[in-house]
């Protein structure tokens, strides 16, 4: 599913990521741990295809059996939004658009067509218990449903990768559980493959594979 090997990331002089290598299986879900500025985020966003590595030709990173290294701009912009989602610690919901709007906007980017689009759309609103918010705005929901609305958006596409950074953060507790249950849920059920970087011991706990970073490396 994921095949990173030596992953750098330089900032200037400044070495973020030391040759980072890791293996995650198809319907994993493994959890980021470490201190601030030990590289969790900046590893999430190479292996999402956010950010480039460092010395590319020193790494290896595969998704999907295909070698992201080798893709354009163009067509890393089209493999992301065909194969992998994203939740951030801020949903990043646009707010001058409805829940059933923001969750299509990817599925739009994808050329599916309206109708498809919104069907689909309404089925994971429902699915995620929001099914009498489909109209209402961002700024007309909990922080909790607002995050559930970011999961939706997120497995529009029906990626195979969602990566996740600080998902939960944002939330009260009640709310981050509930968002921690629904990701293994989602996996039971669609069998996506999860990397998520947190803070919080609980979530990173049930997952089936803690990574410990340390320095721009992994630990453990």
């Amino acid at each position: 599913m994921i095949k990173a090997q030596n992953i750098q990331k330089f900032y200037g002089k400044l070495q973020v990521l030391k040759g980072v290598s890791l293996h995650i299986k198809k319907g994993e879900v493994v959890s980021i741990v470490g201190a601030s500025g030990a590289g969790k985020t900046t590893l999430l966003q190479i292996l999402g295809t956010l950010d480039h590595m460092s010395k590319p030709k020193e790494g290896l990173l595969q998704i999907n059996d295909i070698d992201v290294r080798d893709l354009s701009d163009k067509g890393l912009a089209k493999f992301r939004n065909e194969h992998i989602g994203f939740i951030f610690q801020f949903h990043q919901l646009l707010p001058e658009f409805t829940a059933l709007e923001n969750v299509c906007i990817p599925a739009f980017i994808k050329k599916t067509s309206r109708k498809q689009a919104e069907t689909k759309a309404k089925e994971l609103l429902d699915f995620l218990g929001l099914s009498d918010r489909h109209h209402h705005k961002p700024s007309e929901l909990s922080g909790g449903e607002q995050q559930r609305v970011a999961v939706a958006r997120a497995l529009i596409n029906n990626p195979s990768i969602i990566f996740a950074d600080e998902p939960s953060g944002n939330l009260d507790s009640e709310s981050a559980d509930n968002l921690h249950q629904l990701f293994f849920k989602l996996r039971d059920e669609f069998g996506q493959t999860f990397v998520i970087v947190t803070h919080n011991e609980e979530l990173a706990n049930m997952a089936d594979r803690k990574l410990i970073m340390v320095d721009g490396i992994i630990s453990n």
